[in-house]
């Protein structure tokens, strides 16, 4: 019998797991990236980026972290290296060609609009559909049975505010780039970029801060960077507090039982309602602790919401050395400044509200990234286009399938405390759909199940729901990928262990 081609867009982390399970399922993968090398967001970073999470939790479950990284937050080069060994290990490095940008994916089909089953029959691969995927450096056209598109959101097209005219970048008389050409640079080189110059740094989120850090360490307070940001998010100088590990929190299913989740039955949401006490007396616990340990006070930065919100929104922010930032704030190489909106003039950005200016000689905008508009241009069809981004937030049953889009899935897309971790279990149950043993329900009752999602992202992450974020209810999510393959969703021996222990990648070995 015939291998099934499946084209793999991506060679990040998620692409790389596809091609793995793939393999491992007798099909034939052809994997696409326009960059010279394997790791998505890992390959080009800030020198000074290291894992936010402890590695236990970011790792392959069937691949450990080698015993030579004794760090729990392993540093860029250990983390591509890591990557790499992977990719080497389950030979994967064949199967993927680099250089090679996708313009664009086709399907050659019939219609989707009539359907009452995905793909017409519920079944992975259709005797009547494939996809055409163009190459875009080599004009290529490969014809394929499934397509899988793993190109994240955190990467390639940048998400920056709009001004008024006249009052953007275009009249300032220095430069205005994104965190993304930054990160791009050679580490030597961007030494350079910033050296003896007056820097702005718009966002304080991960890229924000390491970009600040490097800054200030280049710079000190003789030409010190000011960091521009519209509201404060929670902060944690690590990853335990006094002596608990975090993750036994923020991981374990008794924590996860004492939230409300999509699709749960009564007697779950009965169990919810009355843990939710505990559960903020724990969220509340772990916010004073933060206000203990960090001068989040001293310089305004105590957050307006909890932290259950931004751990909904993938928005806590954890700061390795915490000591070492606020020290650069007190000594003046870190200038902070809150404020809702700014606009350019020629020496570098006013802020209406208060009348007061910052002089910049570079201004960098670590704003993030447009995942949205991404993933929809990967279509030729404008019909398509308009499935993946005329939503506040992508319609994807799963997190993987849209309805209406046959022979095709999205990994990776949605982010959780640990992304790795997510994207291995979702690749798993995309996997089990091609052999045919996840048997899927109805467009109409994944469309139901969509909108149960897209209601309980609202209600936990409130203006933040269009990121697609699963935190706090990773093993939830998990659990029903679980049960969809037939596997146990209980991976721990013991009922301790399974309420009070972290659930971690290797569990799912």
């Amino acid at each position: 019998m015939e291998k099934k081609q499946i084209a793999i867009v991506g060679a990040g982390i998620a692409g790389l797991l596809a091609c793995k399970y793939c393999l491992s399922k007798g099909f034939n993968p052809i994997v696409f990236d326009f960059e010279p090398d394997i790791g998505g967001v890992w390959a080009k970073t800030i020198k000074t980026t290291r894992l936010q999470i402890p590695k236990t939790m970011y790792q392959f479950s069937d691949y450990p972290w080698p015993a030579s990284v004794t760090d729990d937050f392993p540093t860029q080069q250990e983390m591509i290296d890591y990557i790499r060994s992977y990719a080497t290990h389950f030979k994967l490095m064949p199967h993927i060609n680099f250089h090679s940008r996708v313009k664009g994916i086709d399907y050659d089909g019939p219609s989707s609009d009539s359907w009452s089953l995905w793909n017409g029959s519920g079944e992975a691969f259709s005797q009547e559909g494939k996809w055409n995927v163009t190459v875009e450096n080599t004009q290529t056209v490969y014809t394929v049975d499934f397509v899988l598109l793993c190109v994240g959101r955190f990467k390639d097209v940048p998400s920056m505010p709009q001004f008024p005219t006249g009052k953007g970048p275009e009249v300032f008389r220095g430069k205005a780039i994104h965190s993304m050409e930054y990160a791009a640079m050679d580490h030597d080189k961007a030494e350079e970029f910033v050296k003896g110059k007056k820097v702005v740094v718009v966002g304080f989120g991960k890229s924000g801060l390491d970009i600040a850090r490097e800054c200030a360490s280049i710079n000190g307070p003789e030409h010190p960077c000011s960091m521009v940001y519209r509201r404060d998010h929670w902060k944690l100088s690590g990853w335990s507090i006094w002596g608990i590990p975090l993750v036994d929190i923020m991981f374990s299913r008794s924590t996860m039982l004492s939230v409300h989740k999509p699709g749960e039955g009564f007697l779950l949401s009965v169990l919810a309602t009355l843990l939710s006490p505990v559960r903020w007396g724990i969220m509340s616990l772990v916010e004073n602790y933060a206000k203990m340990t960090l001068p989040l006070s001293k310089f305004d930065m105590v957050p307006q919401h909890s932290l259950a919100k931004d751990i909904s929104s993938g928005l806590v922010l954890n700061m390795p050395d915490a000591d070492n930032f606020f020290d650069a704030v007190d000594k003046g190489s870190i200038n902070l400044k809150k404020s809702p909106n700014f606009e350019f003039y020629e020496k570098g950005i006013f802020f209406s509200n208060d009348n007061t200016h910052i002089e910049a000689d570079i201004v960098i905008f670590a704003t993030g990234f447009n995942g949205v508009d991404k993933l929809a241009h990967m279509f030729e069809s404008k019909t398509f286009r308009h499935y993946i981004a005329d939503t506040p937030r992508v319609p994807l049953y799963r997190e993987s399938i849209h309805t209406r889009i046959p022979q095709l899935t999205v990994i990776g897309f949605s982010d959780g405390l640990s992304s790795l971790y997510t994207s291995e279990m979702n690749c798993r149950w995309v996997m089990a759909l091609l052999e045919g043993a996840v048997k899927l329900p109805s467009v109409e009752e994944m469309q139901k199940d969509i909108s149960r999602w897209d209601e309980y992202m609202k209600r936990s992450s409130g203006e933040y729901h269009t990121r697609s974020v699963l935190g706090g209810i990773e093993i939830w999510y998990n659990d029903l990928l679980c049960k969809d393959m037939g596997m146990n969703p209980i991976r721990k021996k013991g009922l301790m262990a399974n309420l009070f222990k972290a659930y971690a990648p290797r569990d799912y070995a």
